[in-house]
């Protein structure tokens, strides 16, 4: 495994981050497909032993038993310094909206839950997990320096935001002497590149680590035609975010697998290779050891730039999908 800094912090993070959502009581929240706590703790005790320190939950991933889960494993499996810990919060309800509930304190109830759930002290990076147009940016910003200032937090992260947000936040906690964003989370994979226009050199203008989910866009990226599993079966959202490029998307796809064939390597080596190139540190789910072993086994494999132009060249532009979607029509609301 090969470590690096997190951005601007001094967080030293495997180029491989597990992302957990695929942990959690099936019955719990929004996914049929997640692992029980017996095949979680297993899977990240196999994390753990290929070397890889950052894990990657969500309050919201199935309704908090993601965090549970990971939280006991990684006390049960290794020493807490020796793990880098994202969790990510999401805006206020519209419960909490009508109650008067501040931003502010929305941030502080929720992060204190995510410590429960996580039986942890302090997390290593909190994440803003989508954009809240509902909520002034200002308050957010306050209520995340309030978290770093309290302990609690050691840096923070954002996700699911265009790149002027991002730039609006930290120039607005640079002025005032708050905390700024280390780290952004969006969706990036060689079938969805739509980071690279703005977010992308932005990121590397201002040293911010872009720790990208759904790196193997919900698996599509790592399996031949015909291949299926229970998430590509089941995974309405991921559906919902790649079903309508299929036809364009399937062109990479098999150039993938021509050139796992040609290195006699995976296509989840061949797709993490080419992400590992133009990012911090992929966020990638394992429900199964392989999807680990692939994910390590990539950061060793180098791709030529012929190799790599190769895999790029029928990139068409494609739409903004799942939370951006949405954020998008939130922010045409609001300015109408």
């Amino acid at each position: 495994m090969q470590y690096t800094n997190l951005g601007k912090s001094d967080l030293k993070v495997s180029r491989i981050c597990m992302g957990c959502m695929g942990f959690g009581d099936a019955a719990a929240g929004q996914h049929s497909w997640t692992l029980d706590e017996t095949q979680t703790r297993e899977i990240i005790k196999h994390g753990l032993d290929l070397g890889i320190n950052f894990y990657d939950t969500a309050i919201a991933y199935q309704n908090g038993t993601s965090e549970q889960y990971v939280g006991r494993a990684l006390k049960s499996f290794a020493k807490r310094e020796d793990v880098v810990v994202a969790t990510k919060f999401t805006p206020r309800t519209q419960e909490e909206i009508e109650a008067g509930v501040s931003g502010q304190k929305h941030i502080e109830t929720y992060l204190d839950q995510s410590l429960k759930n996580l039986g942890m002290d302090y997390i290593d990076l909190y994440i803003y997990h989508m954009w809240d147009y509902h909520t002034p940016m200002e308050e957010i910003m306050e209520g995340l320096h309030n978290a770093v200032k309290a302990g609690k937090v050691r840096y923070i992260g954002i996700s699911n935001c265009y790149a002027w947000q991002l730039a609006k936040a930290n120039f607005y906690a640079r002025e005032h002497n708050l905390t700024e964003f280390v780290s952004v989370q969006g969706h990036y994979n060689l079938i969805a590149r739509e980071e690279e226009r703005e977010m992308a050199p932005f990121c590397a203008d201002q040293n911010i680590a872009m720790t990208p989910y759904s790196a193997l866009a919900g698996g599509r990226l790592s399996k031949r035609p015909g291949e299926t599993s229970k998430r590509l079966e089941q995974d309405a959202y991921a559906k919902g975010k790649y079903d309508a490029t299929a036809e364009a998307d399937g062109k990479i796809i098999a150039r993938v697998a021509e050139l796992a064939d040609k290195r006699g390597v995976s296509m989840t080596e061949i797709s993490l290779a080419w992400l590992l190139t133009k990012v911090t540190a992929p966020v990638v789910g394992a429900t199964k050891f392989s999807h680990a072993d692939g994910a390590t086994k990539a950061v060793d494999l180098e791709l030529t730039q012929d190799e790599i132009d190769y895999l790029e060249e029928l990139y068409v532009p494609h739409a903004l999908v799942g939370v951006m979607a949405q954020n998008g029509k939130q922010k045409a609301g609001n300015v109408v």
